[in-house]
């Protein structure tokens, strides 16, 4: 998801008190307990070959096609370990 330079600018001058962190539970100790370190997977430049109509509507989303389609093969990797 990208987000626009005005947009940024807005929620940089939010208030900390105008922030609404209801939806957001507290880190307790169980949760720091349980908590684990994961290291992000490295990417690696590879040549790939998929269909026009793909490659386009991803950019059509515009900057940053090339971490979505990446997010969309990470999950589907993921789905077949499970």
């Amino acid at each position: 998801m990208t987000i626009d330079k005005k947009r940024l600018e807005e929620l940089a001058a939010r208030r900390d008190d105008q922030i609404d962190y209801s939806d957001i539970p507290e880190l307790d100790e169980n949760f720091w307990k349980n908590a684990q370190l994961v290291q992000p997977d490295r990417t690696k430049s590879v040549t790939l070959r998929v269909k026009q109509s793909v490659l386009e509507a991803f950019q059509a989303q515009g900057k940053g096609y090339q971490t979505r389609m990446n997010a969309v093969l990470e999950t589907y990797a993921r789905s077949l370990t499970k």
